[in-house]
Order: C-alpha cells, then structure tokens, then sequence
C-alpha cells in the first residue's frame, strides 16, 4: 500500500512577514555598527516579533498559529466590513435593515434639507412585494385635525389626544441618557409621546417634559420590589404624574418574542442597576413572562388594576403575534370579564432592539402588516374594534408606511430606528456592544458627549412633522380627507411579476360579529377560536 505524497509544511509561505521581521532585526543589527540612527527602526520591528512569538503561541485563533502577525490584517478587515459594506459596494435599496434611501430620508426631513427625488424611482416596480397606492384623479386635502386620535374607551377616565405617529418604546440603558432626553425635547417640541421602553421610568425621561407612555416590561422595572415583584405602591406614585399620559404593560416584542429584554453587562452603569433594580456586571435579562399576566384572565385583571393605580389613564398592551388562538383567547376574556383595554401595541418581527439572540430576530415572529390584518380581524370579530386603539410598530419610516398600517388596521403607529435617525444613528450595528460611534447607544460618557441635545432634539420634532405631512399628502392624492376612510383595497401587493392584488384579496379580513357568529368563517380562524380558552394562553 502506498503512502500519500509528503505535504510541504510551507512555512516560508505561511511565516513570511514573521520571517521577514526577524531578517530586519539582523540586518538592522548589522548596519547599526555603520549607520547608528538605524537603530530607532526597532521600535516597528521588536513589537511585531514579540508579536509573532504571541501568536505562534497562543491557542485561541487557528489563523495566527498558521499566520503570525499577518494573520491581524483578516480581523482587521472583518472590524470595518459593515463601514466597507454600507460605504462602498451597497446600492440606495439593498442595505439592510434600512437602506440608504431610507436613511437618507430621514436625515433630509430631521434637518429640513431637501428630501425629493430626481429622476424617477429606484425601485423595480415588477418585483414580487412591492406595493402602491391607488391614487385619485379628484384628490382630497386631508385635515390636520384627524392627525391626532382619542385613546381611552368609556372605562377610562383620562382619555389621551395622541398624534398618529409617535416615538416607540426605547429603554434608558439600551439607549444613552442624552439620546432620551433628545427625544423626549422632540416629543415636547411636536406634541407627541416617547414611550419609555421596559427599562424603567427615569429622570431623564421627565427632564424635557414631553409626553410618555409608560411600558412595563416582564421585570416591572422601575415599580418592582426587591425580590422582583410588581410593587402597587411604587406604581401609584409614578403613574399619576402628569408627563405619564398612557400604561402599556409589554408581554413580548417583535424582535426577540418569548425572550426577556436583554441589557449587557457593558451598558450597566451604577445609576442603570438603581434605577432597574439589578446587580453590575452580569447582563440583565428579563424573564420571558410577567408573572401578574400569566393568563388572559389575569392580564385584563392586571390592565384594570393599573387603570385604577393611574387614576384612570388609558392602559393597554403590547406584543408579537405568535399563535393565533392565544391572542383569540384575549379577545375572549375581555368578551367574559367586560375588562376592555384602551389599545393594543402590535409589534413586528421586523422591529428592532439593543440585542438579542440571532434565531429570535431572524426567525419568530409575525411581520407586523400580517400582525395588524390579524388583530384587526380579531376585534371586528368580536365588536370591540370601535372600543380599542391598534397602534402599530416595525420599520415606520415614511408617510407610506403609515399608510400602509393604518390601511391595515392600524390607527396610529410607533417609530424608534427612525427617530434613533433623527439624533444622529448612522446603523453601525454596534447597539450591544457599548461603543456606538454616535452615543445613541451607549453609556460610555466620551462616547455620549457626541449626542447634543440642543442640536438633536428639533431634528425629531421635524422629522416627525415631514413624515405626518407627508403621510397628509398620500392620503389625500387616494381621495380620502380622513384616516378612518382608509382601507386595504387601496393597497396593492405585486405576488407575481404579472399580477397584483389589493390587499383585502389577498388577506381575509372578518366582518363585524363574525368570530361570535361563525358564519364563513375561515378555516384557519374558526380552527383556532375553538381552540382559544381564557384559563391559560
């Protein structure tokens, strides 16, 4: 039996610039006792061999063991990829998870530079997905009055005039305390809410003096006794200050549903743990469930029970949608309690945060247009979609986006990476690591020092403005003067390259009464009404 041919080991190919370093060193040696001034190259070649012997060494990375010192050039280059990628080789519409149209967007209407577009659009008007708006050859001008809408049904005694666009739940901790109180000036400035995120109701959220919507998350921060438990006295106090306008109690998001907030140890600073209630150093990770909502039963129970705490505030709750006869389950309970909250957040799997593990952001989850049809459908079933506000949340950048959603089902809708634009984002993907180059999303003080509150908190208010208005001027060129008129059969989806259908043909959307009745109903929503039982989700 023959043996296979002896593998060169290669080594001067695998250790060449170590070899060379090590040849500098002699030569450098030998021309020192002719030319001394030679000697100062040490100070380039010592630390590269020190360098070599490292990696020759070390057992932690198979490149450097095969390719000292030059083996760093690969790390480097993986370190500015995302900058190369984003810079130099995307297009205006393939980045991800906003493209550069989008982006550039937002900076034009925040600084009120110019935000046309010359020459026609970029998109490929075939290609499956993309939509459009059925237009009007008699266009209408929209009122700027229906620009806001009443949240709080006969069971609150504090309904809230909020706008149609808002900014979305962002949590001091994921966030900088300057990016915070910029946004919460904005929200000042325009007269919309900011809505606190799950980290807790801070100083710098009460700062400015806008608007807030209060979120509980699973860990009830910021009202929570020692040992983790919601604490009613804690929540009576802070509830009833006048800045709080709305209590939203979050049962999961889009981006990591089923999985509890996460904040890494890194953005955990001593005022952070105070305020949250939790131990430095070691990542603070929420438990996937609220314990005070741990049947639909007991969530409305808990709804009411906040309504009262806050004097009567609108209350509502937010989620992901996941298995349909859960959500079912809820509509069931507020049929058997009388419980009804004031509105319900439908977050997207397209929506964003700080971090969370790749598998939640990429594959859980209902993409929020299907999320809306679906919530929508379920209320109108049960003749409770007149009583409770749909607030919408996922990658709302531009007037269409709004649209869209409220075309859906929608009445309003939460915007954060479009605000996080607003005050400086530039997407370099580096929210969970602490060193975000802009300080939206860090708490690192040199870092946080870019963020000027000053400068920042206008181009908020302006870009919510520019996207309201332009929201008014697509709305109006479908002849329809209010957002209530809106429909899915002005929307068109492309399914193929040569066919589009509104959405109403694509999606079924339940009539009133439809679920309590069960006439038609289809397959998949009676399958999952039956199976829907308010005891437990």
């Amino acid at each position: 039996m023959s043996r296979p041919p002896k593998e060169h080991p290669q080594i001067v190919v695998r250790y060449w610039f170590y070899v060379c370093a090590v040849l500098s060193l002699l030569i450098i040696g030998f021309v020192a006792h002719f030319w001394p001034p030679i000697i100062w190259f040490l100070i380039i070649v010592l630390p590269l061999i020190a360098l070599g012997l490292y990696d020759i060494f070390q057992t932690h990375h198979n490149i450097l063991r095969n390719y000292p010192v030059w083996g760093h050039w690969r790390f480097l280059s993986l370190s500015i990829r995302p900058m190369i990628q984003r810079y130099f080789i995307e297009d205006n519409l393939n980045g991800k998870p906003f493209n550069h149209e989008q982006f550039q967007l937002v900076i034009e209407r925040a600084t009120k530079t110019l935000d046309t577009l010359p020459f026609g659009t970029q998109y490929d008007v075939r290609a499956v997905g993309y939509e459009w708006l059925t237009h009007s050859l008699n266009p209408k001008v929209v009122d700027k009055d229906s620009m806001r809408i009443l949240i709080g049904n006969e069971q609150c005694k504090k309904p809230y005039l909020a706008s149609r666009l808002n900014i979305s739940a962002m949590s001091y901790g994921a966030i900088s305390k300057n990016a915070v109180r910029a946004l919460n000036r904005g929200a000042k400035i325009g007269g919309f809410y900011q809505n606190t995120g799950e980290g807790g109701l801070s100083q710098y959220h009460l700062s400015e003096g806008g608007d807030l919507v209060w979120q509980l998350g699973t860990a009830c921060f910021g009202c929570r006794t020692e040992d983790g438990q919601f604490d009613p006295n804690l929540f009576r106090e802070k509830a009833q200050l006048e800045q709080i306008k709305m209590i939203e109690v979050k049962l999961s998001q889009g981006a990591k549903p089923s999985h509890g907030g996460i904040l890494p140890a890194a953005k955990i600073t001593p005022e952070i743990a105070k305020i949250r209630n939790v131990k430095l150093g070691v990542d603070c990770v929420q438990p996937a469930t609220n314990p005070e909502c741990t049947t639909p039963i007991k969530l409305l129970e808990f709804l009411a029970r906040l309504r009262e705490l806050s004097g009567g505030k609108p209350v509502g709750f937010k989620l992901c949608i996941g298995r349909m006869h859960e959500f079912m389950a809820i509509c069931k309970a507020m049929l058997k309690t009388g419980i009804i909250p004031d509105f319900i957040t439908v977050d997207g799997a397209e929506g964003g945060t700080g971090a969370a593990p790749l598998e939640f952001s990429d594959r859980i989850g209902t993409p929020l247009n299907e999320g809306i049809i679906f919530v929508n459908s379920c209320l109108t079933g049960v003749n409770l979609k007149d009583k409770i506000r749909v607030i919408a949340s996922g990658k709302v950048i531009t007037g269409f986006d709004m649209l869209v959603k409220i075309a859906l089902g929608a009445d309003l809708c939460n915007s954060a990476r479009g605000m996080l634009f607003a005050i400086g984002c530039v997407q370099s993907l580096r929210c969970n690591t602490n060193t975000c180059p802009t300080g939206v999303t860090t708490q690192d003080p040199a870092r946080m020092y870019a963020l000027k509150i000053n400068e920042k908190a206008p181009r908020v208010h302006n870009f919510h403005e520019a996207t309201i208005h332009s929201f008014m001027e697509v709305l109006g060129a479908a002849g329809i003067d209010h957002p209530a008129k809106l429909g899915p059969q002005y929307i068109f989806r492309r399914i193929s390259e040569n066919q589009a259908l509104h959405y109403d043909e694509i999606y079924k959307f339940l009539t009133p009464g439809q679920l309590l009745s069960g006439i038609d109903l289809p397959p998949r929503y009676a399958k999952s009404w039956e199976k829907a039982v308010i005891e437990h989700f």
